[in-house]
């Protein structure tokens, strides 16, 4: 059967355009459109980290952050003008107190009913040993301990924290990782279109039937022998409202928002502060003369609603951070606040887990397929992408076979 197409993706994102690449690599024809312009939702809003997942290991989720460690190396070698090694400062006191319960404090508390809400030192500096080398790590620096009151990192912090352990992970140009991605598949053949929406997509003769919508509002129709929905957190209307599936695979959409302060600090280290709710934020030097600070994590309801850092959420972070460093971060320090959608595989579970935070493929289809994809993370986006060519490949026979990591 002709078609303009093999693969056609629906969605400009980190995970649209990285099986693009990979899918016109390995001789497929690909067609990809995007409505807004490349990584302008999720893509862009991340908190802009090549991470393992380090408070994942709480959750027993083992084979998740050694997947990420491992790819964090692999990219690493692959993009070193677009990413770099940053080493990240966990300060530790021995009265924090946390309520939020993880796989790894219930079993403490069984075993050692007094360390309840706590998470003695010898547990984290157990974590961070797993996390140094459950990925093989070559390239980055192992952890240490510092002694904040003769350290730099400390002049910024409370004085209460004597001690902190200091490991490694990486920051990324996470937009441009996306451009450069779509680029070189562009290069490759593919035909990238960006501005242009999927108005529809039929399944006929064997073949989708894609109406398209460019920037000036004119229609096209292009054929495509199979679809891909990287749509991120438009996955389920897509699903159902764009291509008429009546599929019950869902998504469960949380808002991560950020704010960006003046410094606090003048080092070009990050620190890694832990909530006594349970989450984790980062304060990493930005953009020369300020410091990121996030995320949060809020559900979102409708993808449709442009998410907003809101009032409450600038509040939690300055509060957050304040209890760590030695001068409080107030609503003047703000100077500029940004938010994204995440979309974690909805599993019918009561709430966002780690075990929710990887991500799911679903072929749907034989005779026309389409592959949709959920959750995701920009650090293993080319594994996603090698597992999505590992679901197209049954269709397209002669297809060759992984390429990207070198």
């Amino acid at each position: 059967m002709n078609a303009d197409f093999d693969v056609f993706i629906i969605g400009g994102g980190i995970n649209g355009c990285g099986i693009a690449r990979d899918a016109q690599g390995c001789g497929l024809k690909v067609g990809l459109a995007e409505m807004n312009d490349l990584g302008s939702a999720t893509s862009s809003a991340s908190t802009k980290l090549f991470h393992g997942g380090l408070r994942y290991l709480e959750f027993f989720e083992f084979g998740l952050v050694k997947k990420a460690l491992v790819e964090r190396e692999v990219l690493l070698k692959n993009m070193p003008h677009i990413s770099w090694p940053m080493r990240f400062v966990l300060p530790y006191h021995h009265s924090q107190r946390f309520d939020a319960e993880t796989h790894t404090s219930k079993l403490l508390a069984t075993f050692m009913p007094w360390m309840k809400g706590r998470r003695p030192a010898w547990l984290i500096r157990l974590g961070l040993f797993l996390y140094d080398h459950l990925g093989g790590r070559k390239i980055l620096p192992a952890t240490r301990t510092v002694n904040l009151a003769a350290d730099a990192v400390g002049a910024a912090l409370n004085p209460k924290f004597q001690r902190a352990f200091e490991y490694s992970d990486c920051w990324v140009e996470g937009s441009r990782l996306v451009v450069l991605n779509a680029r070189d598949a562009a290069n490759r053949g593919a035909d990238i279109m960006t501005r242009t929406k999927v108005i529809s997509a039929v399944q006929q003769g064997g073949l989708w039937q894609v109406t398209l919508q460019g920037p000036d509002g004119t229609r096209r129709e292009v054929q495509a022998r199979m679809l891909v929905n990287a749509s991120g957190p438009w996955a389920k209307e897509v699903i159902q409202g764009t291509l008429k599936i009546n599929s019950e695979q869902s998504v469960r959409l949380v808002r991560g928002s950020h704010i960006v302060t003046k410094k606090p600090f003048d080092h070009d280290k990050c620190y890694f502060f832990q909530g006594t709710d349970g989450r984790i934020i980062f304060a990493i030097p930005y953009e020369t003369d300020f410091t990121l600070i996030g995320p949060t994590d809020q559900e979102h309801a409708d993808p449709s609603d442009p998410p907003v850092c809101t009032l409450e959420e600038q509040t939690y972070l300055a509060n957050f951070t304040s209890q760590y460093f030695k001068t409080p971060v107030t609503q003047d320090d703000i100077v500029w606040t940004y938010s994204g959608v995440r979309p974690l595989y909805d599993d019918g579970a009561t709430s966002a887990t780690a075990a929710t935070r990887d991500y799911v493929l679903k072929v749907d289809g034989r005779q026309a397929p389409v592959l949709n994809v959920f959750g995701g993370k920009i650090t293993t986006y080319r594994r996603l992408a090698e597992a999505a060519l590992e679901k197209i490949m049954p269709f397209f026979p002669a297809t060759d076979g992984p390429w990207t990591a070198g």
